[in-house]
């Protein structure tokens, strides 16, 4: 069995460097350390011998850590939800409880929150000619959840953007030949998830 060689503190208190006799050195976060079986500490000091459970465990919290490296610099480079970023990091080839390990502590750190990613991702789609189905629906595909996707289009889309989008969605029916009949453009809105206020104002203009 591996004995610790040295292990050293890093730049913050959790972080750790070790090293092992059989010639392996990494760095891990105590964080992200799996408890071993009925509560018994990890070895911690100089020539201490590691069982296979300790050795494993030490392991797979450096490999989270890595795992953790990689998602913090896609965040650093964009807002990110958890589908998308789970998604990213399995590409990178992260082992998959490494990443429920890490997603679960960046969201608790609100480093990523699905509903503030919805939020930001609507904004940045105002402009384009769609109604609430739409959202909700591209929202869905990205793995935000039912909820958060609803929560996130009440937030963004207020009375006066709602009825300017309705605005647009309308003249692309009528480009299209079709809400001739109010009855007809009626059930066409609010099939496409319009409120009855925005349509009501809509049409009494």
């Amino acid at each position: 069995m591996p004995a610790i060689v040295s292990i050293k503190s890093g730049a913050v208190e959790e972080l750790k460097r070790i090293e092992l006799s059989d010639g392996s050195f990494f760095s891990f976060k105590t964080c992200y350390l799996p408890e071993l079986t009925e509560g018994r500490p990890y070895p911690t000091t100089e020539g201490s011998e590691l069982s296979p459970a300790a050795e494993e465990g030490f392991r797979f919290a450096a490999a989270c850590f890595r795992a953790e490296k990689t998602a913090l610099r896609l965040i650093a480079r964009a807002e990110q939800c958890s589908f998308g970023l789970k998604c990213k990091l399995e590409r990178r080839n992260h082992e998959p409880a490494c990443i429920n390990a890490v997603l679960s502590r960046l969201i608790d750190l609100e480093l990523i929150d699905d509903k503030r990613f919805a939020c930001l991702w609507l904004e940045s789609k105002l402009h384009i000619t769609r109604s609430p189905k739409r959202l909700l629906i591209a929202l869905r595909l990205r793995g935000i959840s039912h909820t958060d996707a609803g929560q996130a289009i009440k937030t963004v889309l207020d009375e006066e953007r709602e009825l300017a989008m309705l605005r647009r969605f309308a003249e692309k029916l009528k480009k299209r030949g079709k809400g001739a009949d109010v009855r007809e453009l009626k059930y066409l809105l609010k099939s496409e998830g319009f409120s009855t206020s925005a349509i009501h104002d809509f049409l009494e203009v």
